[in-house]
Parts: structure tokens; C-alpha cells; sequence
């Protein structure tokens, strides 16, 4: 049986000498404690020793992936003629089978004897000493590591990740920590709080005055403007605060020298912050800002993690929660995420946000891939996007004035041609046209009119127009005033006739409903009655009984 060993400088392969010893294998480690006990029980047959280091870097990176490299198959082929191997990995055998034909071997026992070949590889193998096996182990390792990030060592984005986190922490640790200021001081000087609005400000200018009474004496010139200290000293002057002792000022002190530390130190990590991105994303920082880009590296896990997102999963990021809320109600899903607090996003109007952070997160799309597996290091690419995009917003802009100022489709009006109008000036070359009252409608012909029409059944032709005398136009004015008065006459009689079937029909109602009553008072009547007689009978019955009731006692009587 062979045994497959791998080392930093090469593959080797051992022959066990007595495979009977491999059944013990709890006894198996003795056999390993001198170097001499470990020749009787194997033996180096070959060695392939690597060339270089991007080969010792292939040969390692497909063991970890569990498959044989193309030298470690040309090496089994030459050595191993129907022999059984012994593997450290399970897989790698099951590759080493299916590709090479070759019965691989892994047990408890292979394993511990990889264990004892480990701890006397350099007396087993000639020519390997331990001061150089070392060197060769870590340089391959370092090489692995880098080979794995697929980055240089200035690109590792956890420094980004960390120092953003740290960055809100402090941000939110601040707000808290000027609040308790506030609150504290004011009860000594309250109405500092709305002279003063910066929070920075209020623990400098809390720090220098201690009590309101040393207002008037000190200089706030470094701090504050002028306008503002001159109200801070006539508003100390009034002030409606209590009394606060030395050690509690000097408590207060404290917190605001707390307050403006944590301000400085958040300073600092900005600018190394922006150096960071400036380094490892320039493309990316160019485009949306340093904390922008920061906070949506952090927000999906890695640059590289990123940069397998498409622009439309990096335009929402940020937003989970109201996307799937709006797949859930079926509601409009958002427009934007982390991306909204981008200056191009900003700039935009309201209805223009949605295409702008489209846009933009297209854009920042193909720049985070440019950094992350990129070759160059400058900005030139997010520069000219940022460009781009800044000329789409004013494009989106003008097209938005034009569509105001033109008609609702963003075309100017087209007035209608008048062969009257000249061509140059506004006048007219014919007299404008007079007022036709007879135009004018009333609304009583009208109604009249409507009627008519409605009542007509015949239609009248439109008969031509013949010059007549002024006794047939007479005739015909009286036969026109004969039809109007008869087709009112005609309206009132139906007018008349309408009301008067609306009176018989309530007539009708008014009868039913009396009859309705009237049945029901009958039929309480009738029942009222039955009760009565049944009480009747009853009476009856009763006043039957007790005269019986008396006799019976009388015979009883006598009886005795």
C-alpha cells in the first residue's frame, strides 16, 4: 500500500513496509517515536517536487477544492501500478478513483499514520530540512490567503465596515450625551438651550462659563458670534434657573469634556474613513459620497458581495422591510434605499427622484465592479458617470419647465390660421365682427320648442324659401301663434291630468292603510273577547266547586 503525503514543496508518496502493523491502530503512534522505528514501517518511494509558487498555489487550491491538479495525476500514473493509496481526504480519493482508476484508501488508521509521517517528515525524506520546510509552509500559506481575498492588501473592506458602524455608534452616543447635558444644565440656565443650538457649541460654552453669574466677566468671542453672546449675557443677567453647587457644576464639566472628545475622535475617524474609500472604492466614493458608499458596502456584507448584486437590488438596499411590506399589501413598491441620502438624489426634485436613484444606482453598479475587480486605482470612471447623471438631471429639469410652460404634453400651442390676421403685426384686415343678439337663446322658447318636438310625430321637410306676399306671411304668423297656444294647452292638460292621478293613487294608499287598522283593532277586539269568556268560565267552575266543598263538610259532621 501507498501512502499520498503533501508538502510545501512537493507531493510524496511512502511505502508501507508491514501493513499488518496498521490493524493496531490505538499502538500505532509508537511505531513513529524515533526515526529509525518509523524507516522499518515506511518507506519514501517518490517525490515531485514544485517549481515555483504559482504551481505549489494550483497544486493547493485544487486540493482544498478536492481534486486532483494535472502534475498529481501525471505522478500517480507513474508510481502507482496497481497498488491500493492512502488519502487524507475522503473526496479527493473518490476523484482520484473516478479520473485514475486507482483503489483509494481512508480509515482511522490512515490517519494516524499521516499523523506520525507529519512528525518525522524531515528524517524521512532526504534533502527537506525543518529550517527550510518552514519558510516554504508560510510563504505558501500567505500566498493561499491572498489567492482566497482576491484583493491587495490595501483593499480589505472589513476597516470599512467597522469604522461606519463605529461612526453611527458615536453619532448616536453624542446625541444622547448633549440631551443629558441640556436637561442637566438647565435647571441652572435654561434658556441657554434655544441661544444656543449646536451641541458641540453649548458643552464649549457650558465648559467655559460653569455658573450663569461668570457670564458677564467672560470672553465668548472663540465660540460663539458676537449677536449671540451678547443675548447669552443679557439672558444670564434674568435667568429663571435655581442655584447649582461647585460639585455639580464640575459633574457637568466632566460630561462636557466627555461630549467634545467623542466629537473630536469622530472627526478623526471621518477623514481616515474617506481615506479608506478613497483607497479601496474611488469609483463608488465618486459617485454617491464617502458614507453613503460606506454604509452599502456594509449593508451587503463585502465589495466583492456587492459587486455580484444588479442595479436594481443595489437601488433598494436599505429598504427590505418596505419592499416586501409592499409585495405583501400589493402596494407600489419603493424607489430607493440607502441610495436616497446620495447628493444626486438630493439635488433632484420630488418627481424626479425615483428616475434619478434608477439611474444612479445603474451607474453604481458597474463602478462598485470596476473597484472591486478592477485593475486601476482612480476615479476617472465614477467621475464621468456623476457627469452624466448631473446632465440627466438638468435634462429631466428643462423637460419638466417645457412641459409647464407649453401645453400638458410639453408641445407649445398651435394657434388656428386666420386668413383675416396679417402676417406681421396683430391688427386685422376686415372690421371685426359685431355682436349677433339674435344668437341669444331664451329658455322658455326653448322648453316650448323641446315640447313640441316631442309631441310631433310627423317630421317637417325643410321647405325653400320663396318670395311671398305680406298677406301669405300674415297667415302663416297666425297659424304658428294657433299651434304654440294649442301645444300649451295641451301641456297644461296633461300637467292637470298628472296631478290628478297622483291625488286618486294617495286616495287608494290613505283607504288600504285605514282598512289595515281597522283589521287589526277587530282582531284585538276579538281576542279581548275570547280572554273574557274564558275568564267567565272559569269564575264559573270555581263558584260550582265550593258548594260541593261545603256539603262535604256537613256530612262529615254529621257523621260524628
Amino acid at each position: 500500500m501507498l501512502v499520498l503525503f503533501e508538502t510545501p514543496g512537493g507531493f510524496a508518496l511512502f511505502k508501507v513496509l508491514d501493513e499488518g502493523k496498521l490493524s493496531k491502530v490505538e499502538d500505532l503512534w509508537k511505531e513513529f517515536s524515533n526515526a529509525d522505528s518509523a524507516r522499518k514501517l515506511v518507506k519514501l518511494k517518490a517525490f515531485n517536487k514544485f517549481e515555483n509558487t504559482s504551481e505549489a498555489l494550483e497544486a493547493v487550491t485544487k486540493l482544498i477544492d478536492s481534486t486532483p491538479s494535472k502534475g498529481l495525476r501525471k505522478f500517480l500514473r507513474a508510481h502507482c501500478d496497481g497498488e491500493s493509496l492512502a488519502v487524507a481526504d475522503s473526496k479527493l480519493g473518490n476523484a482520484i478513483k473516478d479520473k485514475l482508476k486507482i483503489d483509494c484508501v481512508h480509515n482511522n488508521a490512515v490517519m494516524e499514520l499521516m499523523r506520525g509521517l507529519r512528525s518525522q517528515l524531515t528524517e524521512l525524506i532526504s534533502g527537506l530540512p525543518s529550517q527550510d520546510l518552514a519558510p516554504m509552509s508560510l510563504g505558501l500559506s500567505h500566498s493561499l490567503s491572498r489567492y482566497k481575498l482576491k484583493f491587495s492588501p490595501d483593499k480589505v473592506d472589513t476597516m470599512i465596515i467597522q469604522a461606519i458602524g463605529l461612526l453611527d455608534d458615536l453619532d448616536k452616543e453624542l446625541n444622547t450625551y448633549a440631551m443629558r447635558i441640556r436637561e442637566w444644565y438647565g435647571w441652572h440656565f435654561p434658556e441657554l438651550a434655544k441661544i444656543v443650538q449646536d451641541n458641540i457649541l453649548y458643552a464649549k460654552t457650558v465648559k467655559l462659563m460653569g455658573s450663569r453669574d461668570n457670564a458677564a466677566k467672560l470672553d465668548f468671542s472663540e465660540i460663539l458670534p458676537e449677536e449671540v453672546e451678547t443675548e447669552l449675557k443679557e439672558a444670564a443677567m434674568i435667568s429663571m434657573g435655581t442655584e447649582v453647587n461647585d460639585v455639580d457644576l464640575s459633574n457637568i464639566r466632566e460630561l462636557c469634556d466627555q461630549v467634545l472628545s467623542l466629537a473630536e475622535y469622530r472627526a478623526q475617524l471621518y477623514d481616515y474613513l474617506k481615506s479608506r474609500m478613497n483607497t479601496i472604492a474611488p469609483n463608488l466614493t465618486a459617485l454617491v459620497g464617502e458614507l453613503v458608499g460606506a454604509r452599502l458596502i456594509a449593508h451587503g456584507g463585502s465589495l466583492l458581495n456587492l459587486a455580484k448584486q444588479p442595479g436594481s437590488t443595489v437601488q433598494i438596499l436599505g429598504a427590505e422591510k418596505a419592499l416586501f411590506r409592499a409585495l405583501k399589501t400589493k402596494h407600489a413598491t419603493p424607489k430607493y434605499g440607502l441610495l436616497y441620502h446620495a447628493s444626486l438624489v438630493g439635488q433632484a426634485a420630488p418627481k424626479m427622484k425615483g428616475k434619478i436613484s434608477r439611474s444612479l444606482a445603474a451607474k453604481a453598479a458597474l463602478a462598485i465592479r470596476c473597484d472591486a475587480l478592477g485593475d486601476s486605482q482612480d476615479n476617472s470612471m465614477g467621475l464621468e458617470n456623476r457627469a452624466k447623471l448631473e446632465a440627466r438631471l438638468r435634462n429631466l429639469e428643462g423637460r419638466e419647465l417645457g412641459r409647464s410652460a407649453g401645453s400638458t404634453k410639453g408641445k407649445p400651442k398651435i394657434e388656428a390660421y386666420d386668413k383675416d390676421r396679417k402676417k406681421g403685426t396683430g391688427a386685422l384686415l376686415t372690421a371685426a365682427k359685431g355682436y349677433n343678439p339674435s344668437a341669444d337663446s331664451v329658455l322658455a322658447e326653448n322648453a316650448v320648442e323641446t315640447s313640441t318636438k316631442k309631441r310631433s310625430v310627423e317630421t317637417e321637410k325643410p321647405v325653400e324659401e320663396v318670395p311671398v306676399t305680406d298677406k301669405k306671411k300674415e297667415k302663416k304668423k297666425k297659424k304658428k301663434t294657433l299651434v304654440d297656444e294649442a301645444t300649451l294647452t295641451n301641456d297644461m292638460n296633461y300637467d292637470s291630468q298628472a296631478v290628478e292621478d297622483a291625488a286618486k293613487k294617495e286616495k287608494k294608499k290613505k283607504k288600504k292603510q285605514k282598512a289595515e287598522t281597522d283589521e287589526m283593532q277587530n282582531d284585538s277586539k276579538s281576542t279581548d273577547a275570547v280572554e273574557r269568556k274564558k275568564k267567565r268560565k272559569h269564575a264559573e267552575e270555581g263558584e260550582a266547586e265550593m258548594p260541593s266543598k261545603k256539603e262535604k263538610k256537613k256530612n262529615k259532621r254529621s257523621d260524628d
